[in-house]
Order: structure tokens, then sequence, then C-alpha cells
């Protein structure tokens, strides 16, 4: 790429930020958590806000879509003759906040300390959303090639309606290229592209020993309470090792170099004394074995507790497979453990939730060269190429729905960004060498 066009679109990018850095926390501001419904109305109205920007972008057409589910937006530019189309996805809802007193400042206000932009959503995925616009806008509108900016408002749930609305809109959503910006980088200033991504399922567990609350002081020790019941149960998805215990789960090896041990403690907030768990290397337990935690519990709190003993707990189990294993094949073989190992003849249902495919990709070709190159001026530094342990549902789905087409993983998160935690931040550096990085990259493959 001629250096003239990269200082053009370098400046270009430069001139779109102050706006997109107004749209974005504009955006922050709404609590788009798809997993509560009781917000469901802000899912729709984040939606609807970044429907008026693709608009105002030169969307040369604008539809907010609905298969079930949550709504998503599909908006295009049409392709220049004889250039490709490109796909680029974000996603417009956000996780609990988990909370908000742990919080610096009110996870939906947006606030700048040291550089940092802190807020639910600014870095998952609501700055990879404004994104797109930043440089759909640095174009004037006018991007040199194709683009279909996709959207959607269920990923943070495991996009249960995906396939239905990829059946919907196929021709639509058909492209030669695919971006897709909800990952992270190495560090704000190494890009990276993630070459593998685990896959997720997800399950409510449920313990049952009693028909009625009963008198702890009169039956306990002869009589069984269901908290304890599936206590012992969710304790047996762990080997001493913190190995996950579930037979028949994929696994495979990685040649990839372990991080700093320090850096990867001090980057997860580890307590001091705390073990790292699992066997093998740090990016093998990361990226290429399964990992299960328990995400919630149905119980009493504290303080509400008294002297009883529980007919019946809940609890929320979460699964993340590693590429190359069947998402269908490890729900059930999930449900089969936590059938098969109830204790005192406890009674155990469990109700499957999210299902999700693993996704692995070779970073080779054409494409792959240029996107190298255009991040490489960007950042001013090499792009890597990693796992990542999260699970990102569309990934996989599109795919198998589009395969020609060339999936590349990047992202505006980095080690400190906290995504699903406390004080999740988006650092405004590097979100604006994403946005150049992009756009160098539409321009490359024009």
């Amino acid at each position: 790429m001629t250096e003239p066009l990269t200082e053009r679109l370098r400046a270009a990018v430069h001139r779109e930020m102050s706006r997109a850095r107004q749209d974005l926390e504009a955006l922050v501001r709404v609590p788009s958590i798809s997993a509560d419904p009781a917000h469901a109305v802000d899912v729709a109205a984040a939606v609807q806000q970044v429907a008026a920007l693709a608009s105002d972008a030169g969307a040369a057409d604008v539809r907010v879509v609905h298969a079930g589910g949550q709504p998503a937006l599909v908006a295009s530019w049409p392709a220049p003759e004889g250039a490709p189309t490109v796909l680029l996805y974000a996603h417009l809802d956000v996780q609990p906040t988990g909370p908000a007193q742990e919080w610096t400042s009110p996870p939906f206000v947006p606030t700048e300390r040291d550089g940092r932009l802190y807020g639910r959503g600014a870095a998952d995925d609501k700055a990879g959303v404004l994104m797109h616009l930043a440089v759909l806008r640095a174009f004037g509108g006018c991007p040199p090639v194709g683009v279909v900016l996709f959207l959607e408002g269920e990923e943070e749930i495991g996009s249960p309606t995906l396939p239905a609305l990829l059946a919907d809109h196929r021709d639509a959503l058909r492209a030669d290229v695919i971006v897709i910006a909800d990952s992270a980088n190495a560090s704000v200033d190494v890009p990276a592209f993630t070459t593998s991504l685990r896959g997720l399922v997800d399950v409510v567990v449920e313990c049952r020993v009693l028909e009625r609350p009963v008198h702890s002081g009169m039956f306990g020790g002869a009589v069984p309470d269901a908290l304890t019941a599936l206590v012992r149960l969710l304790a047996t998805l762990h080997d001493d090792a913190g190995d996950v215990a579930v037979a028949g789960l994929h696994a495979a090896t990685s040649d990839a170099p372990s991080p700093d041990v320090e850096v990867f403690r001090a980057d997860a907030g580890l307590l001091p004394g705390v073990e790292l768990i699992g066997t093998g290397s740090v990016p093998e337990r990361l990226w290429h074995k399964p990992a299960v935690a328990v995400l919630g519990m149905d119980a009493p709190a504290t303080a509400d507790a008294s002297n009883v003993l529980l007919p019946r707990a809940r609890a929320k189990v979460s699964l993340r497979l590693a590429p190359g294993g069947d998402e269908h094949g490890a729900l059930k073989a999930l449900t089969d453990h936590l059938t098969s190992h109830a204790v005192w003849g406890s009674e155990v249902e469990v109700t499957a939730g999210s299902v999700g495919g693993a996704f692995a990709l070779e970073a080779v070709g054409d494409v792959y060269d240029l996107a190298r190159a255009a991040f490489e001026q960007a950042y001013g530094n090499a792009p890597v190429e990693a796992g990542i342990g999260g699970s990102i549902p569309f990934i996989a789905e599109f795919a198998r729905t589009y395969p020609g087409a060339t999936v590349l993983v990047t992202g505006v998160g980095d080690p400190a960004s906290r995504w699903h935690g406390i004080d999740e931040s988006l650092d405004l550096g590097m979100w604006e060498r994403a946005c150049l990085a992009e756009a160098l990259l539409l321009a490359g493959l024009a």
C-alpha cells in the first residue's frame, strides 16, 4: 500500500475518532444486557441507535431483523464493480455488571481514566461496533469494497437464534471476507489474529431431596439437604489437579510458548497463594482443553438463611470446549456426568442452555497477507497468532454457512480490558490503531 494512501487514511480515521468516541459513550450508557429479560427493551434501543448511525454513515439499506429472539442489524454498502464484499461483525449486547458497588465508576457511565474508557461494553463489544462505523465514515460512506454490517444482540447468551437469522438472510449476509471484531490483542501495541476459539455449552442442574423444607435440628444428621448434595455433585466436575473430569471430551496439545506466569497471574487478578488449576502448558489449558465453571446458584443468601434443610437447589454450569470436539456430544457428556454422579439418591434434573461450536482456522492466503501488512502499518508491530479461551458461536455457524469465505478474527480488547468483569475498559489509543488497521485492510482488499 502506498505511503500517501496510508497517510490519507490515517488522517481520515483520526478525524473520525472524536465523533466515534461520542457515539461509543452514548451506546455504553444503554444497559443492553441480553441475559436479563428486563433489559430486552435496552437491547432493542441499542440496535435502533446504531441503525441510525449506519444510515448516517451512508448505508444503502438498513434493516432491523428478528428470528424469534433479540433483534439484529443488517446494513449494506454495495460493492464497486469488481470489488469483493466484506462482512463486518460485532455485537451490541453486554454481560451483567456484577456488583455495581465494586466498580470504580458506575458501569453504564462511561468514564476516562489514564487513557482508558471504563464502562460495561466499552471493550466487549461496543467499541467493535463503533470501530466499523468510524471506518465507514472515514471513507465518506463510500468504502472501496462492498460492506455488509451485521450486528447482533444475543452474542453474550450464545446467539441462540443465529442459525435462524442466517437461514432467513443467507443472501444478504453473503461475503468474500468476514471480519470479526470481538477478540483481543496481545497488548495495546501488538495486534493479534485469533486462530482458535473454544466452543460452549451450559446447563442448569437441579438437585432435589425433600418434598418441603424441614427443621435442620429435628432432621439434620439423618436427612440430607439439597444444597449440600448439589455442592458434592458439582465437586465431581474436576479432579484433584483441577482438570475437567467429564469423560469423553476432546483435548489437544499445543507448542505455543507459555506466558510469564507472574504476568499471567497479575492479568487474571489471582490472589497470592492461589494456585493455577489443571495440567499441561498454559496455552493448552486456555485454548485446547475443556474448562468447566459453576456460574451461579439458586440458594438462600446468607442474610436470608434459616435453620432448615433445603428441598431443592440449582446451579448453572458452563463448559468450554476445545476445537475439534462436537458441542452436542459434549452436552450429552456433561448431562450424563451430572445425572450419574448424584449423591445419596438425590433426584437430578439437567436442562440444556446455550450450545455453540468451537472454531479453528489456518491464517494463510492472500487476505491474511494483506491483513498482516495493514495491521503492522497501523500498530507499528507485526500481528501475532493466538488462540483464545472464549467462545463466539457466530464464527463456527458462519463458517459452516459460507465455507468459501475467509474469516479474520480481530478485536479491540487487551489483557487489561477485563471483559465480563469489574471495571471493563478500552484503551483509546489502541482503539484508534484498530480502526486504522481495518481501514487499511479494506483499502488493500480493493
